[in-house]
């Protein structure tokens, strides 16, 4: 399988900028996965295609202010740092640009001093892992000093930050967006549970998997970075009753379904836990816990696409997202919704 069959046309025009006005009036692009099928709504909508037999599971992942900007002591340099994951206690695994000026003992300074960062490890691709030097709670200096890590294809400034957060947004720790939630409002959640449909939250701290694309011609040499997840004892039980009673799983977004997926196939069931995953989903893939799937537009020849691709069928996915060009949908962090059911 290669990874350029999982490529697309899109006009430049396409790629979301900025975030609409109101969140849930983005459009939805149905599509029944076993028919193929298409239909065209908005988001708001989402609630029709609910019942009250759906578990609704989202990811409560909060995106940090993770993106750095400093100078390298001694020589003034210009240096940005994106923080991936916490390692432990003050140390980060950061992507740094220009890498090369980055050597062990190396010290990153930002805000006149606020925060220094030592590099203590040196990786390949970019990656560095600093010790971090500061006084008082590490988080609240970087909401200081820090800015929202938006994605290399969006050039507009956010204005409101917390845009790239979702309404539900409560574990510090990602690099990057669960974007699919990014359409919920709390007012739609409320009339979801108003309907009976039960909502629950998992946590996956999304990370540098997002910002790589697919650098091999053979989508099997593909090798996806971990990311930390944790499920709750509450969670886990609910979930494995609800598969036991034929209930469908409706997956909000990639990172839950990769959460939920992973979970699975390491304990055959749910049960709390957390840890690392570094789970790669793509066609011949076979799902044991997610049915249906609440996701936005991906990146040609992305892991994201891939995982769709399985989910929905590679040529269900190549025919849908034809059609939202043709119907000018907007696409990736900041653009419309597909419910894949």
């Amino acid at each position: 399988m290669k990874t350029n069959d999982f490529d697309y046309e899109l006009p430049e025009s396409l790629i979301a900028q900025t975030p609409l006005q109101k969140r849930d009036e983005s459009k939805l692009f149905i599509l029944d996965k076993e028919t193929g099928k298409t239909e065209h709504k908005e988001f708001s909508n989402i609630i029709d295609y609910l019942t009250s037999n759906d578990v609704l599971v989202l990811n409560d992942t909060k995106v940090l202010p993770a993106r750095l900007i400093g100078v390298k002591e001694e020589t003034n340099a210009i240096i940005e740092i994106l923080l991936l994951k916490n390692i432990k206690d003050d140390e980060w695994e950061c992507l740094v640009k220009p890498a090369k000026r980055i050597k062990v003992g190396t010290i990153v300074t930002f805000g006149d001093g606020q925060l220094k960062a030592c590099c203590i490890e040196v990786l390949d691709e970019g990656i560095r892992i600093f010790k971090m030097i500061y006084e008082g709670i590490f988080y609240e200096v970087l909401d200081k000093l820090g800015d929202m890590p938006l994605p290399p294809y969006i050039h507009e400034k956010l204005k409101d930050k917390d845009r790239y957060q979702t309404v539900y947004a409560h574990h510090p720790g990602s690099a990057a967006a669960p974007t699919a939630g990014l359409h919920f409002t709390k007012e739609l959640i409320a009339k979801i549970e108003a309907k009976g449909i039960k909502i629950l939250f998992i946590t996956l701290h999304v990370g540098l998997g997002t910002f790589r694309p697919v650098q091999v011609d053979d989508v099997n040499n593909h090798k996806m970075h971990s990311e930390y997840y944790e499920m709750s004892r509450e969670v886990a039980e609910y979930l494995a009753e609800a598969i036991a009673s034929g209930k469908r799983i409706v997956s909000v977004g990639t990172t839950t379904t990769r959460t939920l997926e992973a979970i699975a196939n390491k304990y055959g069931t749910f049960k709390e836990c957390s840890g690392w995953t570094d789970i790669f989903i793509y066609p011949g893939y076979e799902f044991k816990a997610v049915d249906a799937l609440i996701t936005n537009f991906h990146l040609p020849k992305s892991t994201l696409v891939m995982l769709v691709s399985a989910f929905a069928g590679k040529d269900n996915i190549m025919n849908a997202y034809k059609e939202a060009v043709e119907k000018e949908y907007r696409f990736f962090s900041f653009g419309d919704s597909m419910f894949i059911k």
